[in-house]
């Protein structure tokens, strides 16, 4: 069994770690609190402390980037925090996992797949950029081993209060009140089930036919909110449910008094037109599949 170092416990952290847990495999968890899941080493730490971070990566077989700072502050804690993780997996030897995103890309024609240019001018997105490219040139010059694990809006449980299909979603759902949503409820989107990115990051620092390059989560097909939501009733009982969208003007008022509501302005576009995430080459490369939707769902609901 090996050494895993998992910095953050949020939705994925927490996820991952259980999941090494249960293989038996030492597991310890980074956060600035010091928190983290039973069973696991508990290690309060700055992540932006470069000698810090070196320390407790010591010996360690994997590192796991599963931090996420809030969007609005993207700017001013990527950058340290990225450096640290650089030093920390050449000081250790330990293979440099991250949990990346789709916003890179940017806006795209068709499904997307890992051979997509990097092509976002927006500045918080070339930073996720950036740190993509730095680990990439890290490994390519022999200093570390290093990948990046990309999945598309997250559910499923344990999902933070800011996922769609989270709490705003599920509560009128439930309730058979109107959902209201900021954006189109017909444009097929792809969703990424949290234990899956789980799976994908231990396969991900575990075979060397992944380091090198980025992968995407397998992840199943597309859908709208409007069809996740029938298909959320269907499996309650329920008949299909009230959807409404939320206009967008107000959507924008809001965000001037909420940052996290002013962010979705950046990721609009990936709800106005198909949002299609191909994730073939993992599924292929290593025999995973994603979840099964149902499955996936009515874990959803039960949590």
């Amino acid at each position: 069994m090996g050494k895993h170092v998992i910095v953050g416990s949020g939705q994925v952290g927490a996820h991952l770690a259980a999941k090494l847990l249960v293989q038996g495999h030492e597991v310890a968890v980074v956060t600035r609190s010091g928190g983290g899941p039973q069973g696991a080493i508990k290690v309060s730490a700055d992540v932006a402390d470069k000698a810090r971070l070196a320390e407790v990566a010591k010996g360690a077989d994997v590192l796991y980037n599963c931090v996420n700072p809030q969007y609005h502050r993207w700017l001013t804690d990527w950058p340290p925090m990225a450096e640290s993780f650089l030093a920390a997996a050449e000081s250790s030897g330990a293979v440099y996992v991250m949990v990346g995103n789709l916003y890179p890309y940017g806006p795209v024609s068709g499904p997307m797949t890992e051979d997509l240019p990097l092509a976002s001018a927006n500045p918080k997105f070339e930073v996720r950029a950036k740190m993509w490219n730095d680990a990439l040139a890290a490994h390519q010059a022999g200093r570390i081993r290093a990948t990046e694990v990309r999945g598309s809006d997250y559910f499923g449980p344990g999902a933070s209060d800011q996922s769609y299909l989270g709490d705003r979603f599920l509560v009128p759902l439930r309730a058979g009140k109107t959902i209201q949503v900021p954006y189109p409820l017909d444009v097929p989107h792809s969703w990424t089930y949290l234990p899956d990115v789980a799976d994908a990051l231990i396969v991900a620092g575990r075979d060397e036919r992944a380091w090198g390059r980025p992968w995407h989560v397998p992840s199943s097909e597309p859908l709208s909110f409007r069809r996740l939501g029938e298909r959320m009733a269907a499996l309650l009982g329920l008949p299909a449910p009230r959807m409404a969208q939320l206009p967008w003007p107000l959507v924008r008022a809001a965000g001037l008094f909420v940052p996290m509501l002013g962010e979705l302005r950046h990721v609009r576009y990936q709800f106005t037109e198909p949002f299609v995430l191909d994730s073939s080459a993992f599924q292929k490369t290593f025999g995973v599949a994603p979840t099964p939707i149902e499955e996936a769902l009515k874990a959803t609901l039960d949590a």
